[in-house]
């Protein structure tokens, strides 16, 4: 049952104590949220903070006996801006690292495309053999739980949901509560399209292209690019990325061979070719494309006897061919060590010259970044295979997304509020709108495919030229510095008015242990202190209070103790400045003030984003 694995896993981390005075419980759905304040917890669950994030871990589950569902949500970093944007992955046995990792990816994958959101990422713990209807229950209900975090966070598809269950979240939260919604909502469907996997078929035409400004670097010193005829790629995962991939590739080069594809059942292999088309339908069909499908057309003769199939699928990765797309959602396709959890050693991987990444395989841990980076020493430094990283070439799904935001739903066409939830209502609606949804959703894939196509083949021209005037560079270490260029670039231009938070506030006349507890309650270390017409009077800090305790004030009102020259911040300030004054007046929190109001607060969060230039000025001197 969900709620006791979940309460279970949670008491394993955090003590009993702790957990029940921090769980919110309404409704029967119940909410532990993290922050930055809670490293040691985070700790505990795999996640380690560090100079991006996270900014909110989440743990959700609904206890309604019926069906007991739960879940995670990490919103890791909103420099790019908010909401943060990813997909909800559905899995018996995703963890809060698991979803964090995701998460961060995504904050490289929304900076890389020059997106305005942040990086963000939702699991759900699910039995994998759920029927249709349990399926789109448990999303339902999910969607319920995720409603509370819509102004930070939006959701899309991933492993384990799809297109339709974009759907029934917008039931439930709104038509801007998810992205990748149907046509008939006015959405990009990235799936259905094949949106991620298009960008990376743009990734790998422009490395064709621009890929011989390697040869100033000694391990491609001998590269010899293909003719279009002789260009052979291998397909590790014939999922939503990989079989789309492969149309797409076909549709664009078709010249190009496909000789060899993966799923959870085995691998094919063909040197002259394998049938795109065809596999491509049988896809459509079953989901998979080897094992019993395969064998089937074998017996029947519709497969040419050319066309090699093991069972063993990772050993796909010991054939050759001149580009492997890593499709599968695995992080570690290749091993180093026989300790590195992969799909494959290098000592037994096939021959290529380009691997273009469709799979998710960033992670922020620092045991898979040690491994990601002595794989890219051997494969890219001493064997010559440029690695386009997954965040740069595989975005075309989040970019085809984000439009569903960019490009504004029409006031006439957004849900009324008091028909949410009731699918068949919402249904009739649509239908009364078809063509107005229509035209939106056509609008929003015209500017899908043309950012895809200009943001990727950026990213790669950038990714080739820093590599070859940085011999030192490995591709992970150059795609990430391109993504934190973004993010401290859209920093230095956010204000107090993009990043305040709201601030505790009592009247001038309170008492002393009336703010100290607003202070215990709000977990804030300031509270903003109003004079009658609601005007800021003063602030009242920790120090304070500790001050007033230690001289032996222990009642009285807050004019006695608060502080009166407040150092605040305006709406407009940059968040550069707001920083030289937190600084300079050794201070950690200061009130947002606008006309006398109080609108808000900036605090010591802030002082992290700082990072992001330091982390820009480290990677560009190391």
């Amino acid at each position: 049952m969900m709620p006791k694995t979940m309460n279970t896993y949670l008491c394993d981390l955090v003590p009993e104590a702790v957990l029940r005075q921090r769980t919110r419980r309404r409704e029967g759905r119940c909410h532990l949220v993290l922050g930055y304040r809670d490293e040691h917890l985070l700790a505990k669950m795999g996640i380690n903070c560090d100079k991006l994030g996270p900014k909110l871990v989440a743990c959700m589950w609904d206890e309604d006996p019926a069906l007991e569902i739960g879940g995670y949500l990490v919103v890791d970093n909103l420099a790019m801006g908010s909401p943060s944007m990813g997909g909800i992955r559905m899995l018996p046995d995703i963890t809060p690292a698991d979803v964090h990792n995701l998460a961060r990816g995504m904050t490289l994958k929304n900076a890389a495309a020059n997106l305005p959101f942040g990086g963000g990422k939702a699991g759900i713990v699910a039995a994998a053999n759920l029927s249709p209807e349990a399926h789109t229950e448990v999303i339902r209900r999910f969607a319920r739980l995720i409603r509370r975090y819509r102004d930070i966070y939006v959701p899309g598809p991933d492993v384990g949901s799809n297109d339709a269950d974009m759907k029934t979240i917008a039931i439930e939260n709104g038509l801007d509560g998810a992205v990748s919604k149907p046509a008939e909502m006015g959405g990009n469907r990235i799936d259905e399209l094949g949106a991620a996997a298009g960008g990376v078929v743009i990734a790998l035409e422009r490395l064709l292209e621009i890929m011989p400004r390697l040869t100033v670097l000694p391990q491609f010193s001998r590269l010899r690019m293909p003719a279009p005829q002789e260009l052979t790629v291998i397909i590790q995962g014939f999922g939503a990325v990989g079989a789309h991939a492969a149309r797409i590739l076909h549709e664009r080069l078709p010249s190009a061979r496909v000789i060899g594809i993966s799923d959870r059942e085995g691998y094919l292999f063909d040197t002259s070719g394998l049938r795109v088309e065809e596999l491509f339908a049988l896809w459509q069909k079953y989901g998979t494309v080897t094992g019993g499908c395969y064998q089937e057309q074998l017996k029947a003769g519709a497969q040419r006897p050319s066309t090699h199939f093991s069972t063993a699928a990772d050993n796909l990765l010991r054939e050759s061919a001149f580009c492997l797309i890593p499709a599968a959602p695995v992080f570690n396709y290749l091993g180093v060590l026989p300790s590195d959890p992969s799909s494959m050693s290098i000592e037994r991987m096939g021959a290529w010259s380009l691997i273009v990444e469709g799979a998710n395989t960033y992670s922020p841990d620092p045991n898979r970044k040690a491994a990601r980076t002595r794989m890219e020493q051997v494969v890219y430094r001493l064997k010559g295979v440029m690695i386009a990283n997954d965040y740069l070439v595989n975005s075309g799904g989040v970019i085809f997304a984000a439009q569903e935001q960019i490009v504004p739903t029409p006031e006439a066409l957004r849900i009324p509020d008091g028909m949410l939830g009731n699918r068949e209502a919402v249904e009739a609606w649509l239908r009364q709108h078809a063509a107005d949804f229509a035209g939106l959703s056509e609008k929003r894939l015209e500017a899908g495919r043309a950012g895809r196509e200009k943001v990727i083949r950026h990213n790669m021209t950038e990714l080739v030229d820093l590599l070859a005037s940085s011999p030192e560079l490995l591709p992970c270490q150059a795609a990430e510095r391109i993504s934190v260029r973004r993010l401290a670039a859209r920093e230095s231009e956010r204000t107090a008015k993009d990043v305040m938070e709201p601030i505790p506030a009592v009247r001038i006349d309170a008492l002393l242990p009336e703010a100290a507890g607003l202070i215990v309650q709000s977990r804030s270390n300031i509270i903003a202190v109003l004079d009658p017409d609601g005007r800021i009077a003063g602030v009242v800090t920790t120090w304070d209070i500790t001050r007033a305790i230690a001289e032996g004030i222990c009642e009285g009102s807050l004019d006695k103790i608060m502080t009166r020259k407040v150092i605040s911040a305006s709406p407009a300030s940059r968040i550069l400045d707001i920083l030289r004054e937190l600084e300079q007046n050794r201070i950690s929190a200061m009130p947002v003030v606008e006309a006398g109001r109080v609108l808000g607060m900036v605090n010591s969060d802030l002082l992290a984003q700082r990072y992001l230039t330091q982390l820009l000025r480290t990677q560009e001197t190391s």
